[in-house]
């Protein structure tokens, strides 16, 4: 085992959470980098761990605004670059400012440590491959760039990092990357400590405010068990690989066709229904629905025409080699996510309504950061 420190980027985030925990358990000394939100809290609860030290930086800043005279800054060997906005209605100017420049900066630092990085993207750097290779196409994890076309700046902004991460990677840093899917709750309850993105289309789909909805039922959305997320990204630190990519998804892909019908296993959720896009005017939506589909569902239809499988020949690899495997991501999955939220009150009374969950999002609330 090195003896080294590991640096997180974006600790503070769903992902970057769990895997300072995970590195933590492995002995491992963490430098947890955070940006605006001081507190590390996984699905288990706040961390509190004697190997991790909490530190504020800035992923946009040279060396990432960390003090070059910390000793600890000082014996990082592995940088785990997790920070990035993952709203997908941001201007272009924060892609490039936080996800573009935040991995530029990130390598640069990696390179002055002599560190290993590893990169944390996402698997919808694919886009919209479907559109080009047809229905159902396989994006390979050895793969990028197929010239396809992206439905938001965010998949745009990931690719462009991670040409960056490979360029520095033929200049001779060390680099492994993990591509993560729909980031969502423990693959065995459903637990999550943070629910953004697609939980709130799903929030406003159960409570009647998003009854139609342009999609295809054969569509399928690639979910990621936050605890099997870390755990790829742990295995590949501790096991010291670089020179390949993961697709940390799950084993099943879930199509709208599941999502609607385990929606109709709960009395209380309401049923929406996808019409084909060519057939969709939000024009025809009452004004209250017009509403909420302009401030929240339009950002997310695009992932409800998608087609894409994703290989996961390596990730398979390395959970076998740790006696581990994909964990179930269809409908068994979604019914834990669903009664997580439930017991939480997320979908029922008890928490903040949708309205102010929409307001947080349009405010910035701490939020997107993975």
């Amino acid at each position: 085992m090195s003896g080294g420190a590991v640096l997180v980027t974006g600790a503070a985030g769903l992902v970057g959470a769990e895997v300072c925990a995970r590195m933590a358990r492995q002995g491992r000394r963490v430098l947890a980098m955070v940006h605006s939100t001081p507190d590390i809290r996984t699905v288990d609860g706040p961390l509190h761990a004697a190997r991790v030290r909490v530190v504020s930086g800035d992923v946009t800043a040279a060396g990432l605004g960390l003090d070059p005279t910390d000793s600890l800054v000082r014996q990082v060997d592995t940088v785990v670059h997790c920070a990035a906005t993952t709203n997908f209605s941001e201007p272009d100017e924060v892609y490039r400012r936080l996800n573009i420049g935040g991995t530029e900066n990130a390598v640069a630092f990696a390179q002055r440590a002599s560190a290993r990085l590893v990169h944390v993207s996402t698997a919808y750097v694919c886009g919209k491959l479907d559109e080009q290779a047809g229905p159902g196409a396989t994006f390979g994890e050895s793969e990028l760039d197929r010239g396809q076309r992206f439905n938001n700046g965010y998949e745009a902004s990931k690719l462009e990092a991670e040409r960056i991460v490979l360029d520095a990677e033929r200049g001779g840093l060390p680099v492994a990357i993990v591509r993560p899917g729909i980031v969502c709750g423990h693959s065995e309850d459903g637990r999550i400590t943070d629910r953004r993105n697609l939980y709130l289309v799903l929030k406003l789909i159960t409570e009647g405010k998003l009854r139609t909805l342009p999609g295809r039922y054969g569509a399928t959305l690639a979910l990621a068990p936050v605890d099997m997320v870390a755990d790829v990204i742990a295995h590949v630190v501790a096991d010291g690989i670089t020179g390949r990519t993961f697709h940390a998804v799950g084993r099943d892909a879930l199509s709208l066709r599941d999502v609607s019908d385990v929606i109709s296993e709960y009395p209380c959720f309401d049923i929406n229904r996808f019409v084909p896009p060519a057939g969709f005017d939000p024009g025809e939506l009452d004004r209250r629905e017009r509403a909420y589909f302009d401030r929240v569902a339009r950002d997310y239809t695009d992932y409800f025409v998608r087609t894409v499988r994703f290989d996961t020949t390596a990730t398979r690899e390395l959970l076998a080699a740790h006696d581990a495997a994909l964990p179930a991501s269809g409908r068994e999955l979604l019914r834990a996510i669903f009664d997580d939220c439930l017991r939480v009150g997320f979908l029922a009374d008890g928490l903040r309504s949708v309205d102010e969950a929409v307001a947080s999002v349009a405010a910035g609330d701490a939020g997107g950061r993975r």
